[in-house]
């Protein structure tokens, strides 16, 4: 008699790393330093990966857990403003307008284990476990179901390290990255064991604080705390391999790789100067403040024809789109065209700042995209793009070592990638690999 072989289920386990540039990953596992890592890397396929634009956390991880575009799914940022007060607001998970890859698997049976995934605060129902990452301000609205928050705050779980021991205390900044770390390994072995799940997923965002507050750290050798911060990589890639094991040890008769997947949000560079870009609208004309020394851009005057956001998103002060808008419709794109002249003029020390500017349906698709920036800009590595008002020079210095950069995040994934990927490309792979 012939007996045939029982299917295996199939399963895939996600771990990001906030913020690591494809470069930096490839150079630290050659180096040693992510040996695990390097094996990884050895045994499959690691690609350099663009991020969602803008290239921040909040629209990046939001464009990974729909497999949609910003104009689809509506977070351009992690601020907004409200259309008739101009007042900053914050996006959260109930803003997302499009179902999560969570969503579309929990439509077929399947389970989830989510932990500190950014831009999933605060916490709602999803197939099976979630745990917001930052922008989370509290952790009783960061888990579900809640009958996990007892075990998280008994293990001493930490949404994010304290950010301002990175102006103040480097040393103590490293400790709280690697007491983060620490609780991030301990949440993911707890649910690895507690759910019946069929797709698993863990953040470290560590590496994106790290790397904005302690660049040259990462990448100077002669740096006075390179050391600490080759320490801390060197715990991450420990980490990357106990899931790696656990994954693997948990199915066997999988292939090499088969149902993992390692992934960054966006790149990372080195920073020289902040660009105020409010600044540079005022001095040229386009913007003006009720009073000195604004707070926000909910202080512009009537006769502001254009404002700015973090991070590089320029919106046109447009009639029936805003409350005081002033600029008619149709004479909108002639001003954006203008803006964009004048930006791609803009110079340091005789060095071009801006590379890219992105007009917004180049870039944005869906019922949401007219909500998005008129103009996306990306400058050159070292000048980051601000939207603040507060001060009144364009270019200025930053307690920031390290900005995001767009085209250099990275995917290493024993699912089949495709060649020049997106990060929003991902999630249909996955969904799609599962149901298989």
């Amino acid at each position: 008699m012939r007996f045939l072989r029982r299917r295996r289920k199939r399963r895939v386990c996600v771990v990001g790393l906030d913020g690591v540039p494809f470069g930096l990953l490839r150079r630290l596992g050659d180096e040693s330093v992510m040996p695990r890592v390097a094996g990884m890397v050895a045994s499959g396929d690691l690609k350099q990966m663009r991020a969602a634009l803008p290239p921040v956390s909040s629209v990046s991880w939001s464009s990974f857990m729909t497999g949609a575009n910003p104009g689809e799914h509506g977070i351009f940022g992690f601020t907004d403003v409200a259309p008739e007060s101009y007042q900053l607001r914050f996006p959260t998970f109930d803003d997302l307008a499009t179902p999560t890859l969570w969503d579309r698997l929990g439509e077929s049976g399947r389970r989830c284990a989510i932990i500190n995934q950014p831009a999933t605060y605060p916490a709602r129902a999803v197939p099976g476990v979630l745990v917001s990452g930052f922008v989370a301000l509290q952790l009783a609205k960061s888990v579900w179901p809640k009958e996990h928050l007892g075990a998280l705050e008994g293990m001493g779980y930490r949404i994010d390290v304290d950010s301002q021991k990175g102006r103040e205390d480097p040393d103590g900044l490293l400790d709280d990255l690697e007491a983060t770390l620490e609780t991030r390994r301990r949440a993911a072995e707890y649910f690895w064991g507690r759910e019946s799940w069929d797709y698993f997923q863990v953040v470290v965002t560590g590496t994106d604080r790290l790397h904005h507050f302690l660049w040259e750290a990462v990448v100077r050798e002669d740096d006075p705390r390179h050391e600490r911060a080759m320490a801390y990589y060197r715990a991450v890639d420990g980490f990357i391999g106990e899931m790696w094991d656990r994954f693997h040890e948990g199915s066997p008769g999988d292939g090499e790789g088969e149902g993992f997947v390692l992934l960054s949000d966006h790149g990372f560079a080195g920073v020289r100067k902040d660009v105020r870009l409010n600044a540079w609208l005022r001095e040229n004309g386009y913007l003006d403040y009720e009073k000195e020394g604004p707070g926000s851009v909910a202080e512009i005057t009537a006769d502001t024809r254009a404002f700015a956001l973090d991070p590089g998103r320029i919106h046109l002060n447009v009639r029936g789109r805003f409350g005081r808008g002033c600029v008619a419709p149709e004479e909108a794109r002639g001003l954006r065209d203008e803006l964009a002249a004048g930006l791609r003029e803009l110079r340091f020390e005789g060095e071009g700042v801006i590379t890219h500017i992105f007009p917004r349906e180049e870039i944005f698709r869906g019922q949401k995209a007219e909500l998005g920036p008129d103009l996306v800009l990306l400058s050159r590595p070292g000048f980051d793009l601000k939207g603040t008002t507060k001060h009144p020079a364009v270019f200025a210095d930053t307690h920031f070592q390290g900005m995001h950069t767009w085209d250099d995040a990275f995917v290493w994934s024993g699912l089949p990638v495709a060649d020049e990927p997106e990060i929003a490309d991902l999630a249909g792979g996955i969904v799609g690999w599962l149901a298989g």
